[in-house]
């Protein structure tokens, strides 16, 4: 099978899953929400001499403020694209798992993750194309202009933020070998704990691990310890770096170990 036709079959199969269309649903409709209720508040808690209510009162940052959580939606995304392949398969569908069937077309392993992680940062960055720009016509409409400074790069940062999220979570699905382990506990870290933010209070080397790192792409002052962070560029090289090392060590995993 040609490299071409390994990327072509790996995003049929992607892209007809349920969980693909519910990890877009999360990333669109979730980064949206939260941004019309950031929206409400810059509009609002001005007006109301609350201004306090909200740690800023740009629109643009309504917007950023809310990215974070297209990284769940890109979580989704890259832990299923592995994680299906280990499901068992219903017993009219002969039982079994998908990654033999795979791994019988596609016997070249490394090809089959690079492929992988083609159509996940290509079904990512689709819907962040989809996601930021809705997010940005809602709070338009809701709180006023969005500046256009700097607009671009951070919605560009933003999208390469979820694009390397998900990546990282499909390598970390190849070592769990399923999906329930690396959705809950990276979902968690990206909606609700987020360790290396809880570790920047403690020491400024948190500011290397990948997510705090890869925020500054996108989110500006908005990032705890925005003045001990790095800055955007080299906090993307950081992330990208984090990246390539876990795809490289899930290859040699995929590699080494039976099917």
């Amino acid at each position: 099978m040609k490299a071409t036709d390994t990327v072509l079959a790996e995003l049929r199969k992607s892209a007809t899953l349920p969980a693909t269309a519910v990890a877009a649903g999360i990333a669109v409709l979730g980064c949206a929400g939260i941004a019309l209720l950031n929206a409400v508040h810059v509009r609002d808690a001005p007006a109301a001499g609350r201004a306090d209510l909200v740690g800023y009162t740009a629109p643009a940052e309504a917007v950023f403020s809310a990215a974070p959580l297209g990284a769940v939606g890109a979580v989704v995304l890259g832990v299923t694209a592995v994680s299906s392949e280990y499901a068992i398969n219903s017993p009219g569908a002969g039982g079994g798992r998908q990654v033999l069937a795979t791994l019988t077309a596609i016997p070249r392993r490394p090809e089959l993750l690079v492929a992988k992680a083609l159509v996940v940062a290509l079904l990512v960055a689709a819907t962040a194309a989809v996601a930021l720009p809705v997010s940005l016509a809602i709070v338009h409409a809701v709180a006023g202009p969005v500046a256009a400074d700097g607009l671009l790069a951070r919605s560009v940062g933003a999208g390469i933020y979820w694009m390397l999220t998900a990546l990282m979570a499909m390598a970390v699905t190849v070592f769990a070998r399923g999906g329930v382990l690396p959705l809950i506990v990276l979902i968690t870290n990206s909606s609700l704990v987020s360790v290396s933010v809880l570790l920047a209070k403690v020491t400024p080397l948190a500011f290397w691990l990948p997510d705090l790192a890869g925020m500054r792409l996108f989110a500006g002052d908005l990032v705890v310890g925005a003045d001990r962070a790095l800055d955007a560029p080299t906090g993307g090289l950081v992330m990208a770096a984090w990246t390539a090392a876990l795809l490289a060590a899930a290859a040699a995993v995929l590699v080494r170990r039976d099917a």
